[in-house]
């Protein structure tokens, strides 16, 4: 048979899609363990959830520095000790902190896991906050600080946050160089014995999980309870105190251009409409061949690129708008930005433009969860949302079955360009 390469493949779209489901489990001590049995390589990857984040800090930098300290030390092990023995035996160590979680995340060779895991629980159990290695990393973060700070898009992006939010709002309210003088062992500690503890903990375990490897996470985070499980998380409500202004502008006399953040409150994930919505986003500004790249970079040549997508938080969302580019243009740029926006409202998508955005969606969904360690990142993200397991299945849905129609309605709806708050950091022209 003849390949005829003059004819481009059929294509097909995705009927039915599903991922693996966790094993579901509650360990003796009443930590929920999560075992996702996927691929054949002998690669572990083990994720400790810690529900407490930026979202429940009392002072700015506390959960990320008590996340980030976790390796430096602990009753058995030196800082030094860690480093060397999880390079020794090939694991790879990852620490952070969101809005409203810490996660401790080890990859590992399944024959060394019993050795690395161990490593992992005294970081997790018994670390001491040392002040010599707290002290360096301090500084070392101060610097970073410095040097982002000065940076264009991450002063626009701080900037828009505080206008939608208010500053004493936690998705408001960002760390300034002072703060890193008031990190010390105590505040760290604090709230370490608030958070990290038995009671307040979930485990996912996924790659090639065998009965050993279950064995050793029990054992070492499953059987007795560790932590203070009498602390109580405390999730505080906050209220937005939005500006009442649609431009700012953040002076930087040395910046060779200028960082555009456009935004306002949009849906939260919970919402109904959400799903059709982050198709008409997609559309908008969320790849590639959107209406914002197409007009904005492939015809008007204003910039290199330039997004828009949805951002989640704790019951509310954000639709974002970003792009850098040279200081004459931005003003322009947000025309056209509006534009688009009120086109989209009066004026029906074209079957074909939507047909692409679908196969672009899918197929991204497709590459986001194939790899066992993927599907880990996907069932992470049900817990941290609180989103029901059928959120994939609903996904494709929406994603199939969404009509031009439909997708007029929403913008009609949802899409607004007086609501969008507009922060530009840059050089006056």
């Amino acid at each position: 048979m003849i390949l005829d390469r003059t004819t481009a493949p059929e294509i097909r779209q995705i009927e039915h899609f599903s991922i693996v489901e966790p094993e579901r489990r509650v360990m003796r001590n009443g930590v929920p363990l999560n075992i996702i049995q996927v691929g054949d390589e002998d690669v572990v990857r083990f994720d400790l959830l810690v529900k407490g984040g930026q979202w429940n800090q009392s002072q700015p930098l506390q959960a990320m520095f008590t996340n980030r300290m976790l390796r430096e030390g602990t009753s058995s092990l030196t800082s030094a000790q860690i480093a060397e023995k999880l390079d020794y035996y090939g694991a790879w160590l990852d620490l952070s902190s969101a809005v409203n979680y810490g996660f401790i995340t080890l990859y590992s060779l399944s024959k060394y896991f019993p050795k690395t895991l161990e490593i992992v629980a005294s970081m997790v159990k018994e670390p001491i906050f040392p002040e010599k290695e707290l002290d360096v990393i301090l500084n070392v973060n101060k610097q970073q600080f410095q040097v982002n700070a000065r940076r264009v898009d991450v002063m626009a992006r701080k900037r828009l946050n505080r206008a939608l939010f208010g500053i004493q709002h936690p998705l408001g309210r960002y760390a300034e160089l002072e703060d890193y003088d008031r990190i010390d062992r105590e505040v760290l500690q604090k709230y370490y014995r608030t958070y990290y503890h038995s009671g307040n903990s979930s485990v996912y375990i996924s790659g090639k999980v065998t009965p050993a490897i279950i064995r050793y996470v029990e054992q070492h985070f499953g059987e007795p309870e560790w932590g203070d499980t009498s602390l109580k998380a405390s999730f505080k409500e906050y209220t937005p105190q939005t500006e009442t202004g649609k431009y700012i502008f953040v002076e930087k006399e040395d910046a060779l251009q200028s960082s555009l953040k456009m935004g306002c409150f949009s849906l939260p994930q919970q919402h109904p409409d959400y799903l059709k919505f982050r198709v008409l986003v997609t559309l908008f500004g969320g790849y590639f061949g959107s209406r914002l790249m197409s007009n904005i970079r492939e015809e008007k040549g204003y910039t290199y690129g330039i997004c828009a997508g949805l951002v989640n938080y704790p019951k509310t969302g954000v639709l974002g708008i970003s792009t850098e580019a040279a200081n004459e243009y931005i003003q322009p740029i947000i025309t056209e930005i509006g534009k688009e926006m009120d086109r989209l409202c009066s004026e029906k998508v074209s079957e074909q433009e939507l047909e692409m955005v679908r196969n672009y969606m899918l197929g991204d969904m497709c590459r986001s969860y194939e790899s066992a360690f993927s599907l880990s990142d996907a069932w992470i993200f049900i817990e941290t949302t609180g989103l029901g397991t059928d959120f994939f299945e609903r996904s494709l849905e929406a994603i199939r079955e969404v009509t031009a129609d439909e997708i007029l309605t929403l913008a009609q709806t949802y899409f607004c360009k007086e609501n969008l708050i507009a922060v530009v950091a840059g050089k006056k022209v």
